[in-house]
Parts: C-alpha cells; sequence; structure tokens
C-alpha cells in the first residue's frame, strides 16, 4: 500500500466532508507516516520540521493582509468604487443601458484583478463594491452568473501569471517547493510557462460574456443592506499617499523579489506619511494578518505534509510505479496529473496550499517521464490552480457569493461553483494540457 496516495486520499476525502481543511492534511500526513513505516513519533518530528518550509510564504501573506487592510485606512479603494459608481449612475442616467452594461462589467473585471497584483486586497473588495451595484445590475437584467465568472476570472488568471502581489507569491510558492522536490530553475520562468493555461482562462471568460450569459436575466430588487455607512473618509493627501505606498510596494518587492519587504516598504510609507496613525497602527495591522493567517497556516500545514510524504520514500516508488504504467505516453501522464491537481485543490479549496503536496509527487515523476522544466512548471501551476474555480470552499467563488447574494437571490452552488467550474477548469485542462506537450 502506497502511503503517499493513501495520506493524498485520507486528506481529500476528511476535506470533501467538511473537516476543517488543517486537521484533514494533519491527519493525512500522520496516516501516511505510519503507513510509509516512520511510526508516530518520527512521523511527528518529520511534520514539525517541515513547517518551516512555507513560512516565509505565510508571512509574506500576513505583512500583504496587514498592508491591504492599511492601505484601506487612505480610503483608496472606496475612491475608487465610488468613482465607479458615479460613472455608471451617469450611463444610467442618459439611458444607454448597453454602454452601461459594458462598463459596469470591466469595472468589476478590472477591481478584482487588480485586487490580486496591484492594489493586493484580495476578496475584500467585493462585499463594498458588488451588493452596492445590485440594483444597477437588476435593472440592466445582467445574469450574476456571467458577474461571477468575471469576478472569479479576476481573482485567479492575475495571480497564476503575473509575478506581482498575490502572483509573487504564488510563483515564490511553485518555486521553492520544485526546488525541494528536485527541480531548480528561474522563477522569471514561471510567467512564460502560465501564458498557454491563462490563454484557457481568457478562452472561459469570452465564452461566458458573449455565449453562456448574454442573455438578460431578472431579478427582484429587494432591500440590499450595504457598506455604504463605513465607507472610509479620504482626501486628495490621503489618496496621493496610498497610491505611494502601491508603487512603493510594488517597486521595492520587484527589486528586492521579497513581498514580505515590499509590504513592509509600503506599511512604512503609509506610516511615516500618517495615513497609518500610530496609535491605531498595531489594531489594523493584526487585523489585516488576523486576515490572511488561515491560509498562511494551510500553507505551512501542507509543507509539513509533504516532508512527511517525501521522508517515506513511497513518492519514489509511486513514481516509479506511475511510470511503469504510463510508459512514455507523455499526454496521458500529462492529463492524470492535471486531473489529481483538479481533485486536491477542490478539496483542500485553496491552489496555495496544494502546491507543496502536489510538487512532492509530480515534480519527480516529471523528471522522470523527460518533461522539460517549461512543461513540468505549466503542469505544476496549472494543476495548482484548477479546482480554486468551482470549489465550494474556495475564497474564489465564496468571495462572489457574498456579495451577489446580498439579497437572497444568488445560490452559491448553482449560481457560482457550478459557472466557474465549467468556464474555467475545462479550458484550464485543455490548455494545461497543450502546455504540457508543448513547451
Amino acid at each position: 500500500m502506497n502511503a503517499v496516495l493513501v495520506a493524498v486520499a485520507i486528506m481529500l476525502l476528511l476535506s470533501l466532508l467538511r473537516v476543517q481543511v488543517i486537521v484533514a492534511i494533519i491527519v493525512g500526513a500522520l496516516t501516511g507516516g505510519i503507513i510509509g513505516g516512520l511510526g508516530i513519533s518520527e512521523t511527528i518530528n518529520t511534520f514539525t520540521t517541515g513547517l518551516g518550509n512555507s513560512a516565509p510564504i505565510a508571512l509574506s501573506y500576513a505583512m500583504l493582509g496587514g498592508f491591504a487592510i492599511s492601505l484601506s485606512k487612505t480610503g483608496l479603494p472606496d475612491a475608487m468604487i465610488q468613482t465607479a459608481l458615479k460613472w455608471i449612475g451617469n450611463e444610467q442616467d442618459t439611458k444607454k443601458q448597453v454602454y452601461s452594461k459594458i462598463l459596469i462589467l470591466f469595472i468589476i473585471l478590472t477591481m478584482a484583478c487588480f485586487s490580486q497584483n496591484v492594489i493586493p486586497v484580495h476578496i475584500a473588495f467585493i462585499p463594498i463594491l458588488i451588493p452596492a451595484l445590485l440594483k444597477v445590475l437588476n435593472e440592466l437584467k445582467v445574469d450574476r452568473r456571467l458577474v461571477t465568472c468575471i469576478i472569479t476570472f479576476g481573482l485567479i488568471t492575475p495571480y497564476m501569471w503575473i509575478p506581482a502581489g498575490f502572483g509573487k507569491i504564488y510563483h515564490d510558492v511553485l518555486q521553492t517547493n520544485a526546488a525541494q522536490s528536485g527541480l531548480t530553475f528561474d522563477v522569471t520562468l514561471i510567467p512564460k510557462a502560465m501564458t498557454i493555461p491563462a490563454i484557457g482562462m481568457i478562452i472561459g471568460l469570452c465564452v461566458a460574456v458573449f455565449i453562456t450569459y448574454r442573455k438578460p436575466r431578472t431579478y427582484e430588487t429587494e432591500q440590499i443592506h450595504t457598506t455604504e455607512n463605513e465607507i472610509v473618509p479620504y482626501t486628495k493627501r490621503s489618496i496621493t499617499f496610498g497610491l505611494l505606498s502601491i508603487i512603493a510596494t510594488l517597486t521595492v518587492q520587484l527589486t528586492t523579489e521579497s513581498m514580505i519587504f515590499g509590504a513592509l516598504a509600503g506599511i512604512i510609507v503609509l506610516s511615516v506619511s500618517g495615513s497609518l496613525p500610530l496609535k491605531e497602527a498595531d489594531a489594523i495591522l493584526t487585523s489585516g494578518m488576523r486576515m490572511m493567517s488561515f491560509i498562511g497556516f494551510v500553507m505551512i500545514a501542507a509543507a509539513g505534509f509533504g516532508a512527511v510524504l517525501r521522508k517515506t520514500g513511497h513518492v519514489e516508488s509511486l513514481v516509479q510505479t506511475s511510470a511503469h504504467i504510463i510508459g512514455n505516453n507523455k499526454p496521458l501522464a500529462a492529463f492524470l496529473m492535471l486531473v489529481i491537481g483538479l481533485l486536491v485543490t477542490m478539496g483542500i479549496g485553496s491552489s496555495f496550499s496544494t502546491i507543496p503536496i502536489l510538487t512532492t509527487i509530480f515534480v519527480p515523476l516529471c523528471i522522470q517521464l523527460g518533461f522539460s522544466p517549461m512543461a513540468t512548471i505549466a503542469i505544476i501551476g496549472t494543476a495548482g490552480a484548477l479546482g480554486d474555480a468551482g470549489s465550494p470552499a474556495s475564497d474564489s467563488t465564496l468571495g462572489p457569493t457574498s456579495g451577489l447574494n446580498a439579497d437572497g437571490q444568488h445560490h452559491h452552488i448553482w449560481d457560482t461553483c457550478v459557472p466557474t467550474f465549467l468556464h474555467y477548469n475545462i479550458p484550464l485542462l485543455i490548455f494545461g494540457f497543450i502546455a504540457a506537450i508543448t513547451l
């Protein structure tokens, strides 16, 4: 019995049964270690030692969360949203509904994309922007499943493709864990390798916009409780320093190749400018770090999980057995790895947290089968992102539902998970497969 297969199966099953994901990972690691002959004591020691492998990534997440909340105190996100609402209002006043629809969807797409790389607030913009737009969306008879697909595209494609903000973290996770499993490469290769899968995401978005959900859909106009009373007051000065903090964050991040110091630079700019009051700084930064702490802990636990699997030696036996069964059939191998990535991510609900688990198995297998480094990057990067769309437990689906269901007319499974699964996971499978066999 292969310890790797058993550990992954138990972790996935427990996750699907809604057992808390960190508990599922720990139980899976413990089971895998025991079956792999490590014993309880050695399994625990190996798991504990492996936790440190993801510490820099988890700290990056925490710092980015602190910066995101600090940035929100400048009023910059609110200013952007209010400006967007004014533009939409003006278009609606002139009864140019077609232009209004195009504009509102473009604004939502832009905000979603910016939330990953430019203004890294992740899903925090959704409860501010989307409930405020529901009345306009109802008047324009926009299908909310289309809005879901647009938001989810913006929450996934930028991080898997663009090396800034959360994208920088995703790429670092991929590079670091691949190196631990025996494959070293320059991190600049990742955007190139992920271009073909990203094209698949773009095609999925176009299908949703121009084919699947182009027809109008009617909703009842209900009383919606928005967060307008929580809008942060802002001035030209606060907006200016908010923009400067973003520039500082991106500049330092790209210069040092560290998201930790990039976020720190942004926080320093906000502190020096007075946009982040010293008396409130501790509470604000702590709340931001707390916001991102869960996924950080999941990533740390996943690193321990991967360490245990490597220690058992069953990864090598699984690779050899798989290579023997698959033979030289690279297309079959690529397809199976992508499907496994889909299942694991669907179970855990976080693409970032699946990478340490997937690289443990996939990197040795890709090397054994003769995949190029670029093809290996494409397989692992796509396998990690697969399932992020469509997973009921993913931020990329929970976020859109939280905003679009503010009036109780949007179903999480049928209006968010199913549409995003069909429009993004299928293209990702196809284009990830193409990347794997052509790169």
